[in-house]
This record gives C-alpha cells, structure tokens and sequence, in this order.
C-alpha cells in the first residue's frame, strides 16, 4: 500500500477511497466460498498463492456499524474474542487517526506462528466506516526468533450500515507471511479460517454492548482522540517494512494431515 514502496506516509482520502471500491467491487475477484451469509473473494495468481489477495464479506444483523467499528478498535476487548491471538499493543499515535501497533497470532501446527508490526489508520464516513493497515519497522519492534514476521502490503475493514441496527462488514487482505506455505493452507483460508474468523467479529458485536457496560464504557480513545494517552510516533522514525528482508521460511512439505485443530484467525 505504500506509495512507491519506500516512503511511510498516513493513508489519505485517495486510499480509503481505493480501498473501498476494492471492497465493493466484483471485477477480477474468484469467488471461493458463499455459504450462511458469508462470502470469500481470492484474487491474484493461483499458482503463486503466497500473496494473494483475500476478501471476506458477512450480513451482521443486530450489529449497528458503529459498535462493530468499536470492536475492532477496543484492544481489550479483542483478548475476550480472538482466541488465536497471543498479543496485541498500541506502540504510539501519529495523527488523531492513525496509530503503529502490535499482533502476534498462532498458526495452525506445525506452521510457525506470524506476528505484525503495522501502522493503522481509521476513518468515520457518516454511518461508515474504515480502518486499514500496512506493514512498518519500528526500531524498537525488530523481528523476535520466536516469531516469523510477516508483511502486511494492505489489510482492513470496510463497515457498511445495512438500514437501522445492522452492517456489513468487509475484511481485505494481502499479506506476505514470510514463508512459502502448502497449497492447502492457502485453501484452508479461504474454505474455512476467513469464514470462521468473519463470524467471530459478528458474535463479538453482538456481546460488546454489554461487555463494555462494565468495562470503562466512556472510553473509546478511537472516537474521542483527548483520550488517547499513547506515546507520540514521528513518521521519521519507521520505514517501509520490505518482505524481501525478512527471513523466508519453506513450509510447503508440511503435510495436511499434521494439522492441529486450531481454528487460528487470518
């Protein structure tokens, strides 16, 4: 998502503009899964598969677009729902909408698990809504040995309101997890962990409200920027997070039937 590829810059309106008519439109997209509400779209190079582009869109009735903004945002809360995370932080604000953060996820045995370091930006539109990301070095967060440190080219939600109480949210997503993974697991991800992962979000946004009755429920430093108490991050201070600098692992002898029954999350 970076422009040229080298220089980190805040997303601008061009590139939530872009990102949603990525969303919306069918035009180039292979349609991989459709079933109970949910629909995958994969694009790009069937063969390659390594970053190819992923696209999830679910109906979530009784879910106003707001709240599942709010859950998306709301760190803590993420630890009551994504059960295939193992850690995420806020690292610094750069802008009253965008941030640098933390996530590190399991992988399904015997695959190694992934972790990003991502800079995020958000943007209210009336009743919708959109938060994207793309991979960024810190010098603090250097890759760690007991990671692989994936790249994140372009990553992000797009909330649509579906008419009064409802949404429909878009998940898109293009990364490189720094490994060359088996046909199966790229499958995998369509058929079954975006599907899955998709519902996840739709079941936390039904059980938010109450959760964040009783946890702080004025605080939503994501809607009021005078909350947020993040340490401020100059753009000088990250550069352009390149996959080809990374370590590249080769997991595609890795066989199918080894898999453990984790249902981790992309």
């Amino acid at each position: 998502m970076s422009r040229g590829g080298e220089m980190v810059y805040i997303p601008d309106d061009s590139d939530f503009s872009s990102f949603r008519d990525q969303c919306e439109s069918l035009e180039g997209w292979h349609c991989r899964y459709n079933k109970a509400g949910v629909t995958v779209w994969s694009q790009g190079q069937e063969e390659s598969c390594t970053v190819q582009k992923i696209k999830t869109r679910i109906s979530c009735k009784d879910v106003p677009a707001e709240t599942l903004y709010d859950v998306l945002h709301d760190t803590r809360y993420r630890k009551k729902w994504d059960s295939n995370m193992i850690e995420t932080y806020d690292i610094g604000r750069l802008t009253v909408n965008a941030d640098v953060g933390y996530y590190s996820w399991k992988c399904p045995s015997p695959l190694k698990n992934r972790d990003f370091v991502t800079l995020r930006s958000w943007l209210p539109l009336g009743n919708d809504y959109m938060i994207i990301n793309y991979s960024v070095k810190h010098p603090k967060y250097p890759p760690r040995k007991d990671f692989v440190r994936a790249v994140s080219l372009q990553t992000g939600y797009l909330i649509k309101a579906n008419g009064a109480g409802a949404c429909i949210l878009y998940y898109l997503t293009q990364v490189d997890p720094r490994g060359s993974l088996p046909k199966w697991v790229v499958n995998r991800v369509s058929q079954f962990v975006a599907p899955k992962a998709m519902k996840k979000i739709y079941k936390a946004g039904l059980k938010y409200p109450e959760w964040k009755r009783k946890h702080d429920p004025g605080y939503k430093p994501w809607v009021y920027p005078e909350q947020n108490t993040l340490p401020s991050v100059s753009l000088a201070e990250l550069s352009v997070q390149h996959a080809d600098s990374l370590e590249n692992i080769d997991e595609t002898g890795l066989p199918e039937d080894h898999l453990s029954t984790s249902d981790h999350e992309a």
